[in-house]
């Protein structure tokens, strides 16, 4: 099951869901809309290891936008914070951007119940786009869950994505045991 638009709003009122900002022009039948925050981020080195912190230069998205070019990894962010309390988000791409040939999210499209952030995306293209600050990204859509959830997002002793952003945030791999 999927949340409706009307479900998605009393999960609001209850504050099981929160969205800042929150615009009801963006909430469709069943998903809402998010935006493209103003920060794109770049990996510094070209091979990037799994057992090291690799680090990342940020830099933001001028008014005339930003093109993207193939073959190139671009971290981003969303326009709006997020709190999913009882539900599992996903984030998908929304149909305008993937046809001019966006992806933005590589494998991360389910969040945890209890994540409470912006979205880090994973972005890449097909051809050279030009994106801008605030232009539609994605869609977030919320499962309910059955059960209690014992270990919600944001009190798991071993976290890596709970420091609130506004910029993208680099893979935290290297923080793992293996």
């Amino acid at each position: 099951m999927i949340l409706s638009d009307k479900s998605i709003l009393e999960e609001i009122e209850r504050g099981n869901i929160v969205i800042s900002p929150f615009d009801i022009k963006n909430l469709g039948s069943n998903s809402y809309d998010v935006h493209l925050g103003k920060y794109l981020a770049q990996y510094e080195d070209e091979v990037l290891d799994a057992k090291k912190h690799n680090k990342i230069r940020h830099f933001e998205i001028p008014d005339e936008g930003f093109v993207l070019q193939p073959n190139q990894l671009y971290l981003g962010v969303t326009l709006e914070y997020t709190e999913t309390h009882a539900h599992v988000p996903f984030l998908e791409g929304k149909s305008s951007t993937g046809r001019l040939g966006i992806d933005i999210h590589a494998t991360a499209g389910k969040g945890d119940v209890g994540f409470c952030n912006a979205w880090t995306l994973e972005i890449s293209c097909a051809q050279p786009v030009r994106v801008y600050h605030g232009m539609p990204i994605g869609q977030l859509i919320y499962f309910p869950v059955v059960g209690e959830v014992i270990n919600k997002y944001n009190s798991k002793q071993n976290a890596k994505y709970t420091d609130r952003n506004i910029r993208p945030v680099e893979s935290m791999m290297w923080k793992n045991v293996f």
